[in-house]
């Protein structure tokens, strides 16, 4: 089944492009089926991109997918015309009254400020609570994952000395998860961040799973033993020059960074970048739409919220 979006969103015509099946609202009327809900709040400044990348693999699953896109009420963005926002996005106080299968929650580049200095914060506050009565399973990415982190279980951001940027290996280490099923024991994810967690922080919740994580990027996917929550503090939704795009961005404004790890051939920025995770993020998000949200998930919606018991289709009333 294809992904369901507006025709008029640029996605659409850049997805179908590149042969992947997508269908215009109209057309998903006609079927017979109930969509996965799956929401996005965007927090990216690059908004169109983000929007291409998530919906890339997103897309790349037998499951109908209905999207909607969020973006925060609190923050005025610039990088992004208004007329797009207005035309495919909703706020959080439209939608806080609906239920949904999956939402994933994006970076931002905010990593160097304490988290309660961003000025969305409370509205992600609010939002990441509303999610853990209304939404299955939610993803955070890259800073949320560090923000998600920090709300719920109180564990810390630091800075590192220099910015993580590269292509990095990681290991699989729990064969037997639903959502790193298929990946190989050694597969390579993108990450460009400024601060980290650190593994004995995550160690000390036991609700906590590492899934996989990387010798130099350190824990990589996290995720909750019911899957209602996961953590992702790279990028693997990232495009093969989406790197390469930071990296002369900060360039050009005298930041003399760091060339990306494991991402131009031989270091030489002249070269061109080789796309070596994108396997591995079609696996990633599509083990979570089939495993964690569209075979757990309830068909009544309306239900979702309650916690169902193991091999039953009983609900009962979730305790958190």
């Amino acid at each position: 089944m294809p992904l369901k979006i507006p025709k008029t969103l640029p996605a659409y015509s850049v997805l179908s492009n590149e042969n992947i099946f997508v269908m215009d609202t109209e057309r998903s009327m006609r079927q017979d089926i109930r969509p996965l809900k799956i929401a996005i709040l965007n927090l990216m400044p690059l908004k169109i991109q983000t929007e291409n990348q998530l919906l890339r693999y997103l897309s790349n699953s037998p499951i109908q997918v209905e999207i909607t896109l969020l973006n925060v009420k609190s923050h005025e963005c610039k990088n992004t015309s208004s007329e797009h926002l207005d035309k495919f996005y909703t706020h959080f106080d439209d939608i806080k009254n609906e239920k949904f299968d999956g939402l994933i929650i994006t970076g931002a580049p905010v990593e160097l400020l304490e988290f309660e200095e961003v000025e969305y914060w409370d509205e992600l506050v609010e939002i990441m609570e509303w999610s853990k009565k209304n939404v299955f399973s939610t993803i955070h990415i890259c800073w949320a994952a560090q923000a998600a982190l920090y709300h719920y279980y109180g564990i810390q951001k630091h800075v590192l000395k220099d910015k993580l940027s590269g292509i990095f290996a990681h290991k699989v280490n729990n064969p037997s998860a639903t959502l790193t099923r298929g990946l190989n024991d050694m597969f390579y994810a993108p990450h460009s961040r400024h601060t980290e967690v650190r593994k004995e922080d995550i160690l000390k919740v036991d609700e906590l799973e590492i899934l996989s994580e990387s010798e130099k990027a350190g824990a990589f996917i996290i995720s909750t033993e019911d899957g209602r929550k996961i953590f992702v503090t790279g990028h693997l939704e990232y495009d093969t020059d989406t790197l390469q795009q930071e990296y002369v961005r900060d360039f050009n404004k005298g930041m003399n960074p760091l060339i990306p790890e494991n991402y131009y051939p031989n270091g030489d920025t002249q070269g061109e970048p080789v796309n070596t995770w994108r396997s591995n993020a079609n696996l990633f998000y599509g083990n979570w739409l089939n495993y964690q949200v569209y075979q757990n998930t309830p068909y009544d919606i309306n239900k979702i919220g309650e916690k169902m018991s193991l091999r039953s289709d009983s609900y009962e009333a979730d305790e958190d």
